[in-house]
């Protein structure tokens, strides 16, 4: 078990890592932050977010899916990637783990598995 700000900071150690957040969906709140002085601004990123969160996980219900089955969602932009991953253990409780990251910098795949490991064994 980790606290936030040490898994933030697992997480800003990717390679290409420009801000990471903790996100309560529900809420809209972000738990903590950590970034670069090129990453954008996590406060607004908690709150559009919290919509995407939101319906994708909706669409996932009104297909008959169990929203756990969904690992992370990949936004791919000119210049960054956006990653997003539920934290599976309290998909219900609303809480994601967010990272952006440079796309000339950024292993996509170590991102990806650096979440995982995180969203494993983060204590909120």
């Amino acid at each position: 078990m980790t606290d936030i700000q040490e898994s933030l900071r697992e997480m800003m150690e990717c390679e290409g890592a420009l801000a990471a957040s903790l996100v309560d969906y529900l809420s809209r709140i972000t738990l903590g932050v950590a970034q670069t002085a090129q990453g954008p601004d996590l406060e607004k990123v908690a709150y559009g977010d919290t919509d995407f969160m939101r319906a994708k996980l909706s669409t996932l219900e009104m297909l008959g899916y169990d929203p756990e089955r969904l690992e992370d969602i990949v936004v791919t932009l000119d210049t960054e990637y956006h990653v997003i991953r539920p934290l599976s253990q309290r998909t219900r409780q609303g809480v994601f783990l967010y990272l952006v990251a440079d796309r000339t910098r950024v292993d996509l795949d170590a991102v990806r598995a650096t979440m995982r490991g995180v969203a494993h064994r983060l204590d909120v």
